[in-house]
């Protein structure tokens, strides 16, 4: 099983990478599903793609790529049987990047289990999930229950480090669960 992590912010002075490694390590560390196999993890940082802002001549529908930066970014998505959002809440919804990103595709993202790991100040990025919802539903991905919300994230990172508690720890082992399950109910997450 493929799983893309895609790290969601671009800031300078971002947290989102720290969470996003600490999403990569217990994912790394999970065990997997009986059914699943092993969990092959690519990470996605937006900062590091460097998508420029979506100007492919054709509707993403049509699959008709011109850009090497929408046909690699095309390849990978589509590889992924699953992905993890990680990512902050700007201004009570989620940031330009993710959006970008998300709308350069659009059959990739179609039948997709999805998780979130959101951060933020006290809402713990709620806002920007619920933001994310509609648009998730409208490219046919398959919106997971279980997502992890970390309240005053910056609280819990020194030296670009994340440091979880037992409770976020929890909620992540839950839905690292949850995405492998999806292929032991019998769904198979490859296209």
């Amino acid at each position: 099983m493929r799983l893309l992590v895609l790290v969601a912010s671009v800031r300078e002075t971002r947290v989102g990478r720290a969470v996003g490694d600490w999403v990569v390590a217990a994912a790394g560390a999970h065990a997997p599903h009986p059914d699943a196999g092993a969990l092959d993890i690519d990470l996605v940082d937006l900062r590091e793609l460097r998508l420029p802002l979506h100007d492919e001549p054709h509707h993403p529908k049509l699959g008709n790529y011109v850009g090497e930066p929408a046909k690699r970014w095309s390849a990978r998505v589509a590889a992924a049987d699953a992905v993890i959002f990680v990512m902050p809440e700007y201004n009570h919804s989620f940031s330009a990047p993710l959006k970008n990103a998300i709308d350069y595709l659009h059959a990739e993202w179609a039948g997709k289990p999805v998780g979130i790991v959101s951060y933020g100040g006290l809402s713990g990025g709620t806002r920007a999930v619920v933001a994310l919802q509609p648009v998730m539903v409208n490219l046919g991905m398959r919106c997971l229950s279980t997502n992890v919300e970390i309240a005053w994230v910056s609280e819990h990172v020194a030296d670009g480090v994340f440091a979880a508690t037992e409770r976020h720890d929890r909620a992540l082992a839950a839905l690292l669960g949850d995405l492998l399950a999806e292929r032991g109910e019998g769904r198979s997450l490859s296209r």
